[in-house]
């Protein structure tokens, strides 16, 4: 049912489709965004945190790296835009949290190419449509 495009509009549209993803998630998947700055990428992780249950409020971790989300099923969601090496996640702890099995979301994964190998992972591709507030939003990965 999600793997495909989807066409969403306005924030509350793309959080929609991200909390129903949510519920098909195992732990310990990765999720792995794609998709330039403003695209949405923090808003769909605001949906997968709503849809996971989390407590805590969604926001975009550019500055702290990792931001961790508290709920049933806790939501890691990573920013790699200043990462340079499997070994920074490795210190940030993000394969720690895959090992709990918490969902871990990364952002700007297009700068990590082929350090998820191994992992179960679901891609999400964010691009902007013809209008202001639509968002084409393709989903695809064996974590489904």
């Amino acid at each position: 049912m999600y793997t495909g495009t989807h066409v969403t509009h306005g924030a509350q549209g793309t959080k929609a489709l991200a909390a129903s993803l949510a519920a098909s998630l195992a732990p310990g998947t990765v999720v792995l965004f794609t998709g330039g700055m403003g695209a949405g990428k923090t808003t769909f992780c605001t949906g997968l945190a709503q849809g996971l249950g989390c407590t805590d409020e969604a926001s975009s971790p550019t500055f702290s790296i990792a931001n961790v989300y508290r709920g049933p099923q806790p939501l890691a969601h990573f920013d790699l835009y200043r990462i340079t090496s499997p070994e920074d996640l490795e210190t940030a702890g993000l394969f720690d949290y895959i090992a709990q099995g918490a969902i871990v979301a990364v952002e700007w994964s297009e700068l990590a190419e082929g350090w998820f190998d191994g992992e179960r992972v679901v891609h999400v591709d964010i691009q902007p449509g013809e209008h202001e507030d639509e968002r084409i939003i393709t989903i695809e990965g064996a974590g489904l």
